[in-house]
């Protein structure tokens, strides 16, 4: 059996030495191992040349969470609630996603994932979803909760790729986020909303997997809709190196 390669994007932190470090949560690197994916993780200081050697061996690319996306990329304001910004990984992640998308490499986005895909597709993004969508419910409940607490529903599109794979229209979720889709891109089309119409997932149609959450299912893999997302994402990457095979 085939086991594809999954570029991996990573996040910079601090050891308590006060080295830097190349991080990711052990939770995607579980998920994909199930799912039957090798995990290659993608430092954020690799340069264009370096990512331009990588890419053509990759099968797919996860695009995981972390700290906000700047501003500037989606033509706002600096915002008093934006935090964690690291430009390198912006535009890293930007270019990578550029690539996947136009060439028709599967991609997954996961939290921060999607609001990469968002931007990088030309959508916009709220700042702070509570500052600036009146009416909207709490989504950030990462500090007081387990990052597997399931604090609201979506509701799925029952055209959309995405309810093919959990196979219902309705499913409780994490909710780790204080940011969220203003404006969708034009290269998208919704998958699920929240109670409060945020919208939750998205798709990019025509692509091969071209899929990305606002939750966590790499912290939800007890429940076997979330982890048909992995597995979901791991065939379309196989399928991809096979036929690249074949040609």
């Amino acid at each position: 059996m085939f086991i594809p390669l999954i570029g991996v994007t990573t996040w910079r932190t601090t050891s308590p030495s006060g080295y830097p470090q190349v991080s990711i949560s052990e939770a995607y690197v579980r998920a994909l191992d199930q799912a039957g994916a090798c995990p290659l993780l993608l430092p954020t200081g690799l340069d264009i040349e370096s990512l331009q050697a990588i890419l053509p061996r990759l099968d797919g690319v996860l695009f995981t969470g972390g700290g906000d996306i700047a501003p500037a990329f989606y033509n706002a304001p600096d915002h008093p609630k934006v935090e964690g910004v690291d430009l390198e990984r912006d535009r890293l992640e930007l270019d990578l996603l550029e690539r996947a998308a136009g060439e028709g490499l599967p991609y997954f986005g996961i939290c921060r994932g999607l609001q990469l895909v968002n931007v990088g597709l030309g959508g916009t993004l709220y700042a702070d979803i509570l500052a600036q969508r009146p009416g909207a419910m709490n989504h950030d409940w990462d500090a007081d909760h387990p990052r597997d607490y399931l604090s609201h529903t979506i509701e799925v599109q029952p055209d959309s790729r995405l309810a093919g794979i959990l196979g219902q229209s309705s499913v409780r979720v994490n909710s780790l986020h204080h940011q969220g889709i203003d404006r969708l891109a034009p290269g998208l089309l919704p998958a699920a909303c929240a109670p409060d119409g945020l919208i939750e997932a998205v798709e990019q149609p025509d692509h091969p997997f071209g899929l990305a959450v606002q939750w966590h299912p790499e912290n939800l893999t007890a429940h076997e809709p979330m982890r048909g997302l992995f597995k979901a994402f791991a065939a379309a990457a196989a399928r991809r190196r096979q036929d690249s095979l074949s040609e």
